[in-house]
């Protein structure tokens, strides 16, 4: 993807100035990293809590990318995609910007686990479908693939386009781990998208471990907290 555009709030990237909050172990010593995409309203520094979580006492690095005025798009992210842009593809330049700093600094794609909540969760799935490789996970906290609708051949389609080392075995994803979690009564994320977006996810390659959550509403608990540290585990 390209790089942000230069200016205080370009037109067609939003969230181009934004900052990139560093948490966790300098990426210099890292091991890995987590790539934390904030929630509408939220900021990049609340998610950090999450982050640390999720990291531990382990040699990780937190990055996590800022959407200007705390709002990635501006509209439900089951709307037709041209509502909700520039805000929706400026946001996933700034996943990219922040995936590109970790593997600037020699971490390998098969190393990041890219995770978001709400909307940054909507946001890190469409990333990693959008920009497929052998990343070292995915984490989608209450969200899913965004559009209108969802059709599996979409992402196949482009499924060429990404920038990491793909497996022609196993597909595009080559078994990247992806915890996708979710409520049944989410008031913003529909069951069933959460059932399209695994779809996609395994149609690519990945492996997926979906939960639906009986009447959690629209949160994180702690088991979600632990499969996802259980993934950072496995990278550092």
């Amino acid at each position: 993807m390209a790089d942000g555009a230069q200016g205080p709030h370009a037109g067609d990237d939003p969230h181009g100035d934004e900052p990139l909050v560093t948490a966790g172990t300098p990426l210099d010593d890292a091991g890995a990293a987590l790539v934390l995409v904030h929630g509408r309203g939220a900021t990049a520094r609340s998610v950090v809590d999450l982050g640390e979580r999720l990291a531990g006492d382990r040699d990780v690095a937190i990055l996590a990318p800022a959407a200007a005025g705390n709002i990635w798009y501006p509209n439900s992210f089951l709307a037709p995609v041209a509502d909700n842009e520039p805000g929706r593809t400026s946001g996933l330049r700034a996943v990219d910007a922040a995936v590109d700093r970790a593997t600037d600094a020699e971490i390998d794609r098969d190393r990041v686990l890219v995770a978001g909540f709400s909307q940054g969760a909507c946001l890190a799935s469409e990333f990693v479908a959008r920009d497929p490789g052998r990343y070292g996970g995915l984490a989608v906290f209450s969200g899913g693939l965004i559009g209108e609708a969802v059709e599996v051949d979409d992402y196949l389609a482009t499924g060429d386009r990404g920038s990491g080392a793909g497996d022609d075995a196993t597909g595009p994803l080559a078994s990247t781990p992806a915890f996708v979690g979710c409520s049944d009564v989410d008031p913003h994320i529909p069951e069933e998208r959460v059932h399209e977006t695994t779809a996609v996810l395994e149609a690519l390659g990945a492996d997926v471990d979906e939960r639906i959550y009986e009447g959690m509403g629209h949160g994180i608990n702690e088991e979600e907290v632990a499969a996802v540290a259980e993934l950072v585990g496995d990278l550092a």
